[in-house]
């Protein structure tokens, strides 16, 4: 049923202007979907919708895909932002990184 729930609230802010969460929910229950706002709000959540704002000025729901592509260059601008040196001491390599970026250009590298 969730998978059925969200793949309608796709096709819904794909057709359809919808800005707030009662709105999607009455739309949901429109299409035979019984969902509390608490569940739209989940799955607001869970398929990472986003607002943006239309030519008037109005806010509407839109699905946010982030591309594998988009993944790497981000990854790629915390790598060079927060390295500062790198050296080996016999089989480890030790990397040197700014202040508090250590997790993330650890991150990065695990990326790759």
């Amino acid at each position: 049923m969730k998978i059925e729930r969200q793949a309608k609230i796709l096709e819904l802010i794909v057709k359809n202007e919808i800005g707030t969460q009662e709105e999607l929910t009455a739309r949901l229950e429109d299409a035979g979907f019984n969902a509390t706002q608490a569940t739209v709000s989940r799955d607001i959540r869970e398929m990472k919708l986003t607002k943006i704002a239309d030519s008037t000025g109005k806010l509407r729901y839109v699905a946010y895909k982030s591309t594998e592509e988009d993944m790497n260059e981000k990854y790629i601008r915390i790598f060079l932002d927060g390295f500062v040196s790198m050296d080996n001491a016999e089989n480890i390599l030790v990397i040197k990184t700014v202040s508090g970026m250590a997790m993330a250009v650890a991150a990065a590298m695990d990326h790759f």
